[in-house]
């Protein structure tokens, strides 16, 4: 134990020590914490914990360490909030390069200051490396794309301690640009991301919301197919549902004249009951709340929206709670949380049913987060196609399964 705590002083410059019951990733307590400063302490960090044969999470803000499975064992928590440099910024080429534990919020706020931005979407301001590890944006992914779209390299560190680099500072640098896209995701199972290049967007120098409420799953399936077919490119387009009704909400960004008539061709789409504001709707960015801490992600075909709506229904009639749905029916992602007396087996139920119909609406369902007790009896990640191709490449990268053991999808 001694030996353990004396190396991983020794990786981090003194920065480490043992673990608290705060620091326990998902109900499963952790022994020690480091919290390196540089790719260099990262990566002594990570041939200490090998030499040792123990497993590492890494750890950003902690706003995502409860979603997905919780990992078989957690032996030390790397910190990687040491990591916050804004390394490059070059605005000129719309790049900039980033520590892995750079707050999304304060890295934001500086790329305001050139009239730029980085197009993650973080309800939870969490850190850079926490959104690529699990992918997380929110309603400009429409506009920017998801996060494999905005990385264009990235530095990481093996579990063995060997430091990797891919992509480049460069649009069209692909040298390899697909170890990058194969980490984002992954939640920390095959590497530990020490910094990310980016591609940026300018700020849009006028930005308009055209909202409409509706009441029906029909109107609202017919709705947002009028708007994926119409000439208005939304930057975003966000559905707030529940039984007691629904909101539809487009963001038109650009330069002014643009978007005063885009904002006119929305009105017209979207029926006489919508109206314009230069704020955004209170629900809009923000996940949505359910008093039973539970919090799901489903995908679906834009056409088979109203047929989601419909199986989310059944699910909660089954399960006796009640869902809230908010997400982009254009992209085809939404968050659900759900509220009432959420138990074990009305969990089970709930996704049981939902996945049952899930050909019917073309999508999937993962439970990102859920007390322990309540989510013990579900598969949270559910069928993922290509499983066996990716425990190989877990088995590359991490033949000693010491990286988030147990954390993603088929028990990677």
């Amino acid at each position: 134990m001694a030996d353990v705590l004396e190396d991983l002083r020794a990786a981090t410059g003194g920065n480490a020590g043992p673990a608290t019951e705060a620091d326990a990733v998902d109900g499963v307590p952790a022994r020690w914490v480091a919290r390196p400063r540089t790719t260099e302490e990262t990566s002594a960090v990570l041939r200490a914990t090998a030499a040792h044969g123990l497993a590492v999470v890494a750890r950003g803000a902690g706003t995502k360490l409860t979603w997905g499975a919780a990992p078989e064992r957690a032996d030390v928590v790397l910190d990687t909030t040491g990591l916050d440099a804004v390394v490059e910024h070059a605005a000129g080429d719309l790049i900039c390069v980033v520590g892995a534990g750079r707050a999304l919020e304060s890295l934001q706020a500086e790329l305001g200051r050139a009239g730029q931005r980085l197009g993650i979407d973080d309800g939870r301001n969490g850190t850079v490396g926490g959104a690529v590890a699990t992918a997380a944006t929110g309603p400009t992914r429409l506009y920017h794309g998801s996060v494999r779209d905005l990385v264009i390299g990235m530095t990481l560190v093996r579990p063995d301690g060997v430091v990797a680099h891919a992509g480049g500072k460069v649009v069209k640098n692909v040298a390899g640009y697909d170890l990058g896209k194969l980490l984002t995701g992954s939640f920390g199972t095959l590497g530990v991301i020490t910094q990310v290049a980016f591609r940026l967007h300018p700020v849009p120098a006028a930005r308009r919301w055209v909202t409409t409420t509706l009441d029906s799953r029909a109107r609202i399936q017919q709705r947002v197919l009028a708007v994926t077919h119409a000439q208005v490119v939304p930057s975003a387009v966000e559905l707030d549902w529940s039984a007691g009704g629904a909101t539809l909400s487009l963001l038109l960004e650009g330069v002014p004249p643009g978007v005063e008539r885009r904002t006119s061709q929305a009105l017209d789409l979207l029926g006489p009951d919508a109206g314009a504001s230069e704020e955004a709707p209170p629900w809009w960015g923000r996940e949505p709340q359910g008093e039973a801490g539970v919090l799901l992600k489903v995908t679906h075909e834009i056409a088979g929206l109203s047929r989601l709506l419909a199986a989310l229904e059944t699910a909660a009639a089954a399960a006796g709670v009640t869902p809230t749905l908010r997400g982009s029916p254009v992209v085809g992602t939404a968050l659900v949380a759900l509220d009432g007396d959420v138990t074990a087996e009305g969990l089970a139920a709930f996704v049981t049913s939902l996945r049952s119909a899930q050909p019917g609406f073309g999508g999937s369902v993962v439970v990102l987060e859920a007390p322990a007790a309540v989510k013990q009896g579900v598969d949270v990640w559910g069928p993922v196609g290509g499983l066996d191709l990716m425990k190989a490449v877990k088995a590359q990268f991490d033949p000693e399964r010491r990286l988030a053991p147990g954390r993603f999808v088929g028990g990677i």
